[in-house]
């Protein structure tokens, strides 16, 4: 009986402590957005690496998803986009995570990243720039 009161106060705490999880960590499926068309796009599956790096690849491209990057350079180019690593290097920076790049299989190009936990952890704003982060856009992502 001890057992069972122990995995069910257990239980109860696991439950009770997830949404403070879910709102500092980036790792877990996120839902892209496409900017034109406001559709959803595809899967990111972000995780978090032993040196605290984030690091993410698609998992699920909603529309084509036998598409390749055409327009990537290097090890990259002509490779399906599902499974593509697009996000690495993101170090925990104060409330969010920097120093990192994001490749955009649309254009093969690498811009510096920046990413941002918002709404209680359910969304992730995510920014790619040139240079200063001025430069650049924003996308937000639903926790899945």
């Amino acid at each position: 009986m001890r057992k069972h009161l122990t995995l069910a106060a257990t239980a109860l705490l696991c439950a009770a402590l997830s949404p403070f999880a879910l709102a500092e960590s980036a790792a877990g499926t996120w839902k892209t957005i496409d900017d034109e068309t406001k559709q959803a796009k595809a899967l990111v599956q972000i995780s978090e690496l032993p040196s605290g790096e984030l690091s993410g690849r698609i998992v699920k491209l909603f529309n084509n998803p036998d598409a390749v990057c055409e327009k990537c350079d290097g090890t990259n180019k002509g490779k399906p986009i599902n499974g593509l690593n697009i996000l690495w290097g993101l170090q925990k920076q104060g409330e969010g995570w920097e120093g990192g790049k994001i490749l955009d299989p649309k254009s093969g190009k690498v811009y510096s990243a920046k990413a941002k936990l918002i709404d209680g952890g359910r969304k992730l704003e995510v920014r790619g720039f040139l240079g200063v982060s001025l430069l650049g856009r924003t996308q937000v992502w639903e926790r899945q």
